[in-house]
């Protein structure tokens, strides 16, 4: 068996949560791979809405196994209450979840750090959600980390303390005043409440999994042009969030990959700093986002919107070997008549439809095509035949461009609005 891999091609934000939990009937196992607390994943289902930041999006199936994996960094606090909502709504989370002894702790002293650094950049910031992502991973780099296995140590406290007092030590570097005192028993109770948890050897588990014959699907966080080698740097995360980083974060070998299913909007969105070309600074743009109730699940930012963008997409679809493509919010572009693409950038004086090294705005000029909107109300549509003519036009145009099969639209942000279709290229 193969571990297949599910995730996103832009920025984030595309919709991974609600497909991941479509498709999760198919499956034994979800693993999250990487990340943290600032993903976000949207599930609705039966007039509900949720939201998990840390849990694999299949633990509302009480079938399914989901394993928070070692490429993902754990907020305590921010699990626990994840967690106990869960089980107000009926989740079996001690059946249901199990978590790799390698994952790595944010403390509160790297969520400071994080708000001290992001603070110190003043203009120039890079975005952080603030969740002690980044200066988790650095630890974790820098071969100083707190791991989840650690929390049955004898030596924790020792290690914590130790860890802690460097933070400070760096902390005293900054004009940032911070009261740690106020964080930390709520940490402690929650690392209480961590080691009831099933805690195990994942990339074990993972791998015997495979060999008995079980269906694993490999969850990505964030999008692939936020990946810290191949993104648009330095506005990244701090984790590959490409298909090469579910083997580093689950402890999967290359050549056990199956299909990599990757999720795109119909159209493009960024939280937070950082290149954008096709950003809509207009009229057009707000209302993308009022359409489309762009709005941060972590941070509750406003997103920032665009047209899509065809170089980007191709870059991610090549650097993930992406076998299967899965369209979101098409349902939000119907309120334009026309819809623009890009298809390449001006760069240098050149036209490319490549992503270059840079794409900062007075690097490259985007070059659209216009189609045809569909301007239908999508959301109570079930079925390929029932879509209007204008998009299947827009996705046969991007299928040939993509040269990657278009297999799953979705038409609204409940599972049951899904339209799973046979592509011509499939």
């Amino acid at each position: 068996m193969k571990v297949d891999i599910l995730l996103g091609l832009q920025w984030g934000d595309e919709g991974k949560g609600k497909i991941v939990d479509v498709i999760t009937p198919g499956y034994d196992v979800i693993a999250r791979f990487q990340g943290g607390p600032n993903a976000g994943h949207t599930l609705e289902f039966e007039g509900r809405k949720h939201v998990l930041h840390t849990i694999p999006s299949g633990i509302f199936h009480n079938d399914k196994l989901n394993i928070v994996g070692n490429g993902v960094v754990i907020d305590p606090i921010i699990f626990k209450r994840e967690l106990l909502a869960l089980q107000e709504r009926g989740v079996d989370i001690y059946k249901q979840l199990l978590i790799s002894r390698r994952a790595h702790l944010i403390l509160p002293s790297h969520r400071l750090l994080d708000a001290a650094s992001e603070q110190e950049k003043g203009s120039n910031k890079i975005g952080s959600t603030l969740k002690g992502i980044g200066p988790t991973y650095m630890d974790k780099t820098g071969r100083n980390g707190l791991r989840v296995g650690d929390v049955v140590s004898s030596r924790f406290q020792e290690k914590y303390d130790t860890l802690v007092k460097k933070h400070k030590r760096i902390l005293s570097h900054h004009e940032f005043a911070y009261n740690l005192d106020e964080t930390e028993p709520e940490w402690m109770e929650s690392i209480a409440f961590l080691r009831s948890l099933t805690i195990i050897d994942s990339e074990h588990y993972v791998n015997n999994a495979l060999s008995e014959g079980k269906h694993i699907l490999a969850e990505g966080a964030q999008g692939s042009l936020l990946d810290i080698d191949f993104g648009s740097y330095p506005f990244v995360t701090s984790s590959n969030t490409i298909a090469a980083g579910a083997c580093t974060g689950l402890g999967i070998a290359p050549n056990r990959i199956g299909e990599v299913f990757g999720i795109f909007k119909a159209y493009c969105t960024r939280v937070g700093s950082g290149p954008f070309p096709t950003e809509l600074n207009d009229a057009t743009g707000e209302l993308i986002r009022a359409q489309g109730h762009e709005f941060g699940a972590t941070t509750g930012r406003p997103r920032r919107c665009g047209w899509l963008d065809l170089p980007a997409l191709k870059y991610a679809i090549m650097i993930n070997g992406v076998t299967r493509l899965i369209m979101t919010k098409a349902d939000v572009l119907s309120a334009f008549q026309e819809v623009l693409v890009c298809t390449h950038y001006m760069h240098q004086g050149e036209l490319i439809d490549y992503l270059p090294y840079d794409i900062e705005l007075d690097e490259v000029t985007p070059h659209y095509i216009s189609m045809p909107g569909w301007q239908q109300d999508l959301t109570g549509m079930r079925s390929t035949e029932q879509l209007p003519v204008e998009l299947i036009n827009y996705i046969d145009y991007l299928e040939a461009e993509l040269k990657v099969p278009i297999t799953v639209v979705s038409v609204g942000p409940d599972r049951n609005q899904t339209i799973r279709r046979t592509s011509v290229l499939a």
